[in-house]
């Protein structure tokens, strides 16, 4: 999604904002999550680690990577993060999921 903002000096800039999940909260962007994960986990299952790689690099689940489209990035990292456990885990867990929806 992309909105236009216009400066003083009639500046026009293109910004792309979240997307809206379906209860109206703003979504973070899948880069700032992947930060959060590499943060908590320190020691990323191999089998992730590529997609959490490429989870860094999207901003939204609309974009691409590459020929995967970004709902399908976040649904194989979910698939291959079960040995990522705690309190963080489960929260990031949960808000993916509400993404991929």
């Amino acid at each position: 999604m992309k909105i236009f903002v216009i400066f003083f000096g009639g500046l026009v800039e293109s910004v792309y904002v979240c997307e809206v999940i379906k209860n109206r909260k703003i979504m973070r962007n899948l880069s700032e999550i992947a930060r959060e994960i590499r943060a908590d986990w320190k020691k990323v299952s191999p089998y992730a680690a590529p997609y959490l790689s490429a989870m860094a690099r999207l901003d939204s689940v609309g974009q691409k990577y590459g020929v995967d489209e970004g709902r399908a990035v976040v649904c194989y990292f979910l698939a291959n993060c079960s040995s990522w456990k705690g309190e963080v885990a489960r929260r990031i867990k949960k808000e993916l999921n509400q993404i991929v929806k």
